[in-house]
């Protein structure tokens, strides 16, 4: 009986040892693979973004449809109706291939807006929190500024004043949605310079941009995922909301906001005009602050370690 008490006793030792051993990373990597919610959305996701970025030309090719090919007779035709699987809009067009091109613009501007903000927030977080003195406070008067600003108005003004290309916006986005993640990366920062590593690099004579990018920067991943995700979900929603203005990408670009956008004067006539892009609007925000939470979860010590 005591021999088998030592046994368990030792393996229960071998396996806390085991779990003491893993990594941050590899600790977040087991809870999000155990996470089923956060699972099935980072699923969605990705489907989605395949889905829209290989499959038009296929259906194209199967279904015989083009996505600028307009034909008045079919206008509002219903899901299902001579071989439109979704329908058509107001000027015949197929439905089904202008929600996945606008898909393709939509995911192209939340993910690459979304990447050139972390850009530039992580560049002059670092910069702010590193430096101190003058740099920070240069940095945090322009951030305090531009925060006292409604981004709403920023967005609308560049709106009027640009063209607002897919580029245009991804660019307007991009330089407008940098704030929070430099706050957050210069919190970081400030903790992370008096660490006994960082204090040993510079005393080991690393320069200061190898201090910074090197030993500090993959300290500051776990919070870069999190603000990726989060940050593209919200893109999502500010392209759809400025494309319901009639200031965001223009027709005949199509784009998930600005078909949810025209297909607001047609409830009566074609309701699977505004149901199909308000979907896939709601599913992929909706994933999008679903992973970005559970990656919080994941890369929070307290949680990720059970």
């Amino acid at each position: 009986m005591s021999q088998s008490t030592t046994l368990t006793g030792s393996g229960v030792a071998r396996l806390e040892k085991r779990r003491e051993s893993r990594s941050l990373t590899q600790s977040a990597m087991r809870y999000v693979v155990r996470d089923r919610l956060t699972m099935v959305a980072l699923i969605v996701i990705v489907l989605l973004t395949l889905t829209c970025l290989l499959a038009p030309p296929l259906v194209e090719s199967v279904l015989k449809v083009d996505p600028n090919r307009t034909n008045v007779l079919d206008r509002y035709l219903g899901p299902g109706d001579e071989g439109h699987l979704l329908g058509t809009d107001q000027l015949g067009r197929d439905q089904l291939i202008r929600l996945l091109y606008g898909g393709r613009i939509s995911l192209l501007v939340a993910y690459s807006a979304s990447l050139m903000s972390i850009g530039i927030g992580v560049t002059l977080g670092i910069m702010a929190g590193y430096y101190g003195g003058m740099v920070d406070d240069g940095i945090s008067w322009f951030i305090n500024t531009l925060s006292s600003i409604p981004s709403i108005f920023l967005l609308i003004l560049a709106s009027t004043a640009l063209s607002p290309s897919p580029a245009t916006l991804i660019i307007m986005l991009a330089l407008l949605g940098w704030i929070w993640t430099c706050r957050l990366t210069r919190g970081e920062v400030l903790s992370l310079k008096e660490r006994d590593y960082v204090l040993a690099a510079r005393a080991l004579g690393a320069s200061t941009r190898r201090v910074m990018f090197v030993h500090m920067l993959p300290n500051l991943f776990s919070q870069l995922i999190v603000a990726l995700t989060i940050d593209a979900g919200t893109l999502i929603l500010v392209e759809s909301g400025l494309s319901f203005l009639g200031l965001g990408i223009q027709q005949p670009t199509p784009s998930w906001g600005n078909m949810l956008s025209a297909a607001r004067s047609y409830f009566a006539t074609g309701l699977h005009l505004v149901v199909w892009p308000g979907v896939l609007i709601t599913i992929t925000v909706l994933c999008f602050y679903v992973v970005g939470d559970g990656l919080r979860d994941a890369f929070d010590p307290r949680t990720s370690r059970k």
